[in-house]
Parts: structure tokens; sequence; C-alpha cells
């Protein structure tokens, strides 16, 4: 390839034999020398020409770097559950105060805003809470906030419950921005899978495995059931039966199906999801042609299932309600003795049957009874 090169560019003829890669080996090792370059410095030159050229066959991209998916889904996993703490937190404490604003206001983030701006529960009614709330909540606050139960606290207590309010809503906030963070970084790094599996699903099976080069090496049943190896371990182990998926259960595709035709669904979705792994993780193309294709083909294969699924239940119920009516029969009969007995009645003839004595016997029997009565 290098000889091609200065051939078209030189217009010289490139020889390559034994006698010219020794003469290459010599050179290079005499090269600091001939150059009147240091050795370290002509060190630092090679691995950075080395660095160069694998950089250009991998087609190295800062976008492509999967560490910050696996970190990002992460921290956003730890988000949720100080989120989560929090907002229970405050509303335990704020109960104590107005426990019936928690029964009214559903949203977590709206019921922490009402709380910052309230305060005490006897400013409600004064206060303009249209900003937050809609007008039939803000009424059913104001009205329960004059009879309400709830015991009086100091101002320190409100200014605490404040503080942690108001932690809950930049944490959301962050929240937020990270998610929007870890959509682009999916749609960069991973755009096929993030169309089949999503964003949240496509960065946990990344995450799961360790990178995406980590995960496009395992098969298509490997991915179905990964993030579920404590139950597979466990059914294999009671010789029961292997789970049918992990992390992807959660995906779209899998939710919208019925509880029947998740697991053949799941499986589905996994196959297509391996070769869009691949394509992600090998592939020069950023776009998510391949993951749009596999979609809508698999969208077409659900909704056939679930038409073929539903016509089998439908039938099978009609013929299970079908049942014949039962009509007694008032017939009197009468018993046939001779119908009794199963055993076979042998034929007499007169002759007596084959041997033709039975006529003589017969015969013999009637003149003992007479000689008997005599």
């Amino acid at each position: 390839t290098l000889g091609k090169a200065i051939k078209e560019k030189f217009s010289f003829d490139c020889l390559c034999n034994s006698s010219v890669q020794d003469l290459m080996r010599i050179i290079r090792s005499q090269a600091d020398s001939l150059l009147q370059i240091d050795e370290k410095e002509l060190a630092a030159m090679r691995i950075g020409l080395a660095h160069s050229l694998s950089r250009y066959k991998l087609k190295f991209s800062p976008d492509k770097v999967d560490t910050m998916i696996v970190q990002a889904i992460s921290l956003l996993d730890d988000l949720d559950k100080e989120i989560n703490n929090y907002i229970m937190r405050c509303k335990e404490w704020y109960g104590w105060h107005f426990p019936e604003l928690a029964k009214i206001i559903q949203d977590n983030i709206a019921f922490c805003k009402t709380v910052q701006r309230i305060g005490y529960r006897t400013l409600a009614v004064e206060l303009d809470l249209s900003d937050i709330l809609p007008s039939d909540v803000e009424a059913q606050v104001k009205e329960a906030a004059e009879i309400s139960m709830g015991t009086e606290i100091s101002e320190e207590d409100i200014t605490n419950i404040r503080h942690l309010c108001a932690q809950v809503i930049e944490i959301s906030d962050y929240r937020a921005q990270l998610f929007e963070y870890l959509k682009n970084r999916m749609m960069a790094v991973a755009p096929n899978l993030t169309v089949l599996v999503g964003e949240l699903v496509g960065a946990r099976l990344i995450s799961h495995a360790g990178s995406l080069l980590n995960l496009a090496k395992h098969p298509s049943s490997t991915v179905q059931i990964l993030g579920a190896e404590k139950a597979l371990f466990r059914a294999m182990k009671t010789k029961h039966d292997t789970p049918k998926y992990g992390l992807i259960y959660h995906a779209s595709l899998v939710g919208q199906t019925s509880a029947k035709l998740k697991g053949k669904v799941s499986r589905m979705l996994a196959a297509k999801a391996s070769l869009s792994i691949r394509v992600d993780a090998l592939g020069e193309d950023t776009e998510a042609s391949l993951g749009i294709e596999q979609r809508a083909d698999l969208e077409k294969k659900f909704s056939i299932l679930e038409q073929n699924a539903t016509k089998r239940i439908s039938g099978t119920g009609k013929m299970q309600a079908k049942f014949e009516k039962y009509q007694k029969n008032s017939e009197k009969g009468q018993f046939n003795q001779d119908q009794a007995s199963t055993l076979p009645h042998k034929r007499h003839s007169d002759f007596g049957g084959r041997g033709g004595g039975g006529a003589n016997k017969r015969f013999k029997s009637d003149n003992m009874n007479k000689s008997f009565v005599v």
C-alpha cells in the first residue's frame, strides 16, 4: 500500500524483497545517528505515529466513548433514590403541620413548590397558587387549610422544611438535565439500539455489560436475560423454568404486548437488538436507519401475533361455551330375561345337535319318570 502511494505520487518503482527488509532494519537501528535526533524524542515520535494510525483505523471519536453512559445511568439511578427519600422525609415532616396537603397534591414537585410557597398553613388562603396548581386543586388546598387538624410548628422548623423542598426541586431539575444529556449521548454512541429499546434500557444494558463492545460480544439469548442472573442461577439450581427476560422487559415494545406473548416478544426483540448493538459498536454509520427498519418490522410482527392470540382465545371461548341440551327419555321398557346373560346359547336340533342323540335322551328321561310313578 505504501509502495503504491509512492509510485502514484513520485512515479518511482518500489521494490520489496528480503534484501530491502534487511536494509530497512539497519536504517531503523541507526536512525538516531542518521537523523541526529535524541533516542527519547524518536521513541515519542514512534508512539505518536502509532497512536495516529490506530485512531485512523478505529475511526476514534470522543462522542463514541461509552464510559460516559455508564456513569450517567448510574448517577440517574442514585438521583432517583435520593429524590424519593427526600420527598418522603418532606411529606412526613410537613405532615405534622398540614397533613391533608399530601393527600390533595399527588405530584411530588408540585407538593414541594407549594410547601415552599405557603410555609404556615394559615397563609394558604391569602396566597396565589395558580402558577403551581390547577384551579380546582388550589381551591381544595385553601379549604383544607382552614379546617386542618395539624399541630403548630416553629419558624425554625418551617425554614428547614423550605430548605429541604428547595433541595428536592434543584435535584429534580438536575435530573431532567442529566436525562437529556443521556438521551443525546445514547443517540451518538448507539443510535440503533436506542431506537429499538429506548434510552434508559439501552444505557442499562451497556452499563450491565461494562461497555458497548462487551455487550456486542454477547449472543441474543444472553441479551434477553441480561439483568436476571440471580433468577437464572436459582432456576438452574432448583431445576425450574428459566426466566424469559431481564432488563429488556422494560422496553416499550415488550410493555405494549399481552402477558402471554411477553416471552416470545422479548426473544424476538433481543435477536434484533443484538444485531443493532454490533452495528453500533463496530460499524462506521452514525445514523439509526437499521434500528428504524427493524422496529417497524417488529411492530408488524407483534400486531399479527396479537391478532392471532385474540382469535384463538375467542374461538376457544365459544367452543367451551357450547353445551348440548339433555333430554330425558320417559318411555318405560320391559326387562328381557334372555338378554340378562351375555354367555352364548347352544342351539339344539330335534336330532340331538351334532351327534343326533337329543331325542333319545329325552325319550329315556320320559320312561324313567313313568317307571317312578308306577
